[in-house]
């Protein structure tokens, strides 16, 4: 007679593990927020590099009237040469002060393209002086009322103590249309220099695809990861992924959503090289390590490079030096290029071309010494 083989019953798990587990989950979702939430809860307006025009003095007030720390002065001769500074992304705007006081409005030069919230932070400092500036309007009118009742209580106490006022001193019923008319109240003047696309005026768009691009990069690098092996198989993988994926990205972003400005070709060659850089990374570190080098190349990746891209602000906005340290990775080098080629073709673009094209002769020794490695580990089993 058959008998059924008892079923075999999976081996529970005792509680030190599922605590260990748990604990261990608790502490990974609290990095995944501290990476994520970190530079927007710690940055704040600073180190602005501004140029401003005017003399030693003026600049002294100006820098005393900012908030503390929030402006990096950087003096130039006229408004032309700020401009210039501003287009060669030397500074993220400037202050235009006249010559002398009368001689004009002051006038604050932004750019929208190189950082809505940078712009937003000019302008404040714009209406900061717009308020100083009525400020002292007001107390010159006031004055100027008080020295017009004085003269004319003076004259009305002339007239009836019988002595004739002075030759300078005008009849009382005169003396208020003889005052000179005060003069004008100058209105600062908010000029955006380089600003966003009719498309994205305020800028979300381009800062929103810093993220698609970033996950694609590693999406390719995980499917090629898992799916393709051999080293000549997995360069050449990456390669086209790049070549299409940027052709495909572009084509969206700047020939759907109008996203992107500048030259298309251009566009597609930095999304290309940035998505294929991050897939080499993690294609490589995998070769290299296993499965757990995708994990690394994930968090170099999403969790480092990412959070401090400074997409959405100005680097100088993060406590230093991270603002900086964020450049030298694939998400912050896509973003600095990208804006760059959509908006300031005159700026100096060759750091990061560099780093992306870095990071992608990196992943290539990776995925070849990982190759040749595992060969020789296999031959000499």
């Amino acid at each position: 007679m058959a008998t059924t083989a008892p079923a075999h019953k999976a081996p529970r798990t005792g509680w030190p593990q599922a605590i260990r587990t748990a604990v261990l989950a608790a502490v990974a979702v609290c990095i995944i927020l501290l990476a994520f939430s970190w530079p927007s809860v710690t940055a704040k307006p600073q180190h602005l590099p501004v140029a401003v025009v005017g003399i030693e003095e003026q600049v002294q007030q100006l820098t005393a009237r900012a908030p503390e720390g929030m402006l990096d002065v950087r003096t130039v001769a006229n408004r032309d040469e700020a401009v210039a500074a501003i287009k060669d992304r030397d500074v993220y705007g400037a202050v235009v002060l006249p010559a002398s006081q009368g001689a004009g409005a002051p006038e604050i030069l932004t750019a929208s393209a190189a950082s809505p919230a940078a712009s937003a932070a000019l302008s404040q400092l714009g209406i900061g002086l717009q308020q100083q500036i009525d400020k002292q309007a007001i107390g010159a009118l006031t004055d100027a009322v008080a020295q017009m009742q004085a003269k004319i209580v003076a004259a009305q106490a002339a007239q009836q103590g019988g002595a004739k006022p002075p030759a300078s001193q005008p009849p009382a019923s005169q003396a208020p249309a003889n005052q000179q008319a005060p003069a004008a109240v100058p209105t600062v003047v908010v000029t955006d220099v380089v600003p966003l696309s009719a498309d994205d005026p305020r800028g979300t768009g381009l800062a929103v695809a810093g993220l698609p691009l970033t996950m694609g990069g590693m999406v390719g690098g995980i499917l090629i990861s898992l799916l393709v092996s051999g080293a000549w198989r997995r360069l050449g993988a990456v390669l086209a992924y790049g070549v299409t994926g940027g052709l495909g990205l572009v084509g969206i972003l700047q020939g759907w959503f109008h996203i992107l400005q500048g030259d298309f070709w251009a566009n597609s060659a930095a999304v290309g090289l940035g998505i294929a850089a991050t897939a080499a990374i993690i294609t490589g570190l995998s070769a290299l390590m296993g499965r757990a080098g995708i994990a690394v190349g994930a968090v170099i990746t999403m969790f480092i490079g990412n959070p401090l891209a400074s997409l959405t602000q100005p680097r100088e906005f993060l406590p230093a030096p991270w603002g900086d340290v964020g450049q030298w990775f694939v998400p912050g080098a896509s973003g600095t290029l990208l804006r760059d080629l959509s908006y300031f073709p005159d700026a100096a673009a060759l750091f990061p071309w560099l780093v992306l094209g870095a990071w992608a002769v990196a992943g290539v020794l990776l995925i070849v010494t990982g190759h040749f490695r595992n060969q020789t580990a296999v031959a000499e089993a």
